[in-house]
């Protein structure tokens, strides 16, 4: 078992958050969604970027970290698009397994960690990235600095997935323009593989 601590997109915790939290809690893990929105959620990208522009980043990565502060570690920071990087956030700002986080789980979301405001990534803290390929957000030189970083604390880079889908958000069915089948069984259970070898090594 594993604690696993999930953040959502910028469209909030929508059904596709919940659904991956149940897939990960089927597994025997425990499961807490940080909701940084306070139960609103958005099918719009536009309108929730606006949103999340008002709040701010910097209120939204301290939020990350109050909604994980009473979480007893260790545990595994997870989020997709926006929440990946909150909780590649999480992990660095805490200092990964020294601060209790004992690896970050990313679904279509990385950030180089200089635009986080951080310089290094905690060592011995293990990360599995998963994009599709033809993802209308994502940046290339970001992802490519952020693995970067990984690489160069020494950190186990367990493995960068392409997905031969365009959707961003392709886990999440209520999102059909995104959603594809395959390829999301295929990442939960890569994950699964990850949140197990982290379940082991703990207990080992």
């Amino acid at each position: 078992m594993t604690r696993i601590a999930l953040f959502h997109s910028a469209l909030g915790v929508r059904p596709g958050v919940l659904a991956a939290a149940e897939v990960f809690e089927s597994a025997g893990h425990q499961v807490r969604v940080v909701d940084q929105y306070s139960g609103r959620i958005f099918d719009d990208y536009e309108e929730a970027d606006t949103y999340t522009s008002a709040i701010g980043f910097p209120a939204l990565m301290q939020l990350a970290l109050d909604g994980v502060a009473d979480l007893e570690a260790p545990f595994v920071a997870a989020g997709f698009s926006n929440g990946g990087g909150m909780a590649e956030f999480v992990t660095a700002a805490r200092g990964g397994s020294a601060g209790g986080v004992a690896g970050c789980l990313q679904f279509s979301g990385a950030l180089p960690l200089a635009m986080l405001g951080l310089s290094d990534w905690p060592a011995a803290t293990p990360v599995q990235l998963h994009y599709s390929t033809d993802d209308p957000f994502r940046n290339g030189e970001w992802v490519a600095a952020y693995l970067e970083d990984v690489r160069a604390s020494g950190s186990r880079l367990e493995t960068f997935f392409d997905y031969s889908v365009a959707g961003h958000l392709f886990t999440d069915a209520s999102l059909a323009d995104e959603y594809d089948e395959a390829s999301a069984s295929l990442l939960f259970s890569r994950s699964l593989d990850f949140l197990g070898k982290i379940g082991s090594e703990l207990t080992s």
